[in-house]
């Protein structure tokens, strides 16, 4: 008797289960999802209310402008049907604008930021002031570089200097940014605190914190000229970086309020001729590895 009520029950759900498939059959967008899918009907009914859900969340990512996407179970990702093996899984896949959006979240951890603050961090090539004809020509070479850089063409940077807050770091920060998205290693560093923590770690992550500066694809030494000039700062940390970068074409950046030749005089520490040959050894490298541009502007940071 148990047999036969089984086997009455197992008959009964499978009548149900098709007639709900082939109700939904009924509905064009279902109809097209299920169509795509390379599995018996015997397979897919048994999926039927899941199937249901994928194709509603994929008409309603089709009709994003009509704002109905925003019902999606997990905003921003449509939940797709695969096969492997036969068998029928799902999985949330991310629509263009989420995928886009996890990729700007992803670049952005990316890299070496030390005490570059939020703003300068998240920097955006789109989001550059160009109301300022003084940026004009430091757009034009920031959109040349980053073309040529891809290319393999390219690894001199750029010494940017100019007055307080007219945005030199946040403009190169952008430029950086944008080639992180090609997953190049960039590393962004605030200069004169650089120097101070490397000073505090001899004993521990000395090594690793130097090599970041020295081997990234693209380095940001953000207020040279700021810090407090010693022997050991330029002989033994800024020279070897500088010497790296040269030996091995790797693109290199500066901001500073110091124009060149103001960098030479504050690199020369107590101006005696032994120090003014080896700041003049220093500025000898920053030119061979960069552009030499100027920005003066409205200081935004008021």
């Amino acid at each position: 008797m148990k047999n036969i009520n089984a086997i009455s029950n197992f008959k009964n759900n499978k009548k149900n289960l098709e007639v709900e498939y082939f109700k939904a059959c009924k509905d064009k967008d279902f109809k097209e999802l299920v169509d795509s899918l390379d599995l018996s009907n015997d397979v897919l009914m048994k999926y039927t209310s899941r199937l249901m859900q994928a194709a509603k969340e994929k008409n309603n990512y089709n009709h994003l402008e009509d704002d109905t996407f925003s019902y999606n179970e997990i905003k921003g990702f449509i939940l797709t049907p695969y096969i492997v093996n036969e068998s029928l899984y799902f999985k949330y896949v991310a629509c263009k604008n989420k995928s886009d959006e996890l990729k700007n979240i992803e670049y952005l951890k990316k890299g070496y930021k030390f005490e570059i603050s939020k703003n300068i961090r998240n920097a955006k090539m789109s989001e550059i002031f160009t109301n300022d004809k003084n940026r004009v020509p430091i757009i034009k070479w920031m959109s040349k570089f980053i073309k040529e850089y891809k290319k393999n063409n390219a690894f001199k940077g750029l010494y940017l200097n100019g007055n307080f807050g007219s945005g030199k770091t946040y403009m190169i920060s952008a430029l950086l940014n944008e080639l992180a998205k090609s997953n190049y290693n960039v590393a962004m560093i605030y200069y004169p605190e650089f120097l101070r923590l490397l000073k505090s770690s001899f004993k521990t992550d000395f090594d690793e914190q130097f090599d970041y500066a020295r081997k990234a694809d693209l380095l940001l030494l953000d207020d040279i000229g700021a810090e407090n000039i010693t022997a050991w700062s330029r002989d033994e940390i800024l020279g070897p970086i500088l010497q790296y970068r040269m030996d091995n074409k790797l693109a290199t950046f500066f901001t500073s309020n110091l124009n060149i030749e103001e960098l030479e005089i504050h690199l020369s520490e107590s101006k005696d001729e032994v120090n003014k040959l080896k700041a003049k050894r220093i500025i000898e490298r920053i030119k061979y590895l960069t552009d030499d541009l100027k920005l003066i502007s409205e200081n935004k940071r008021n």
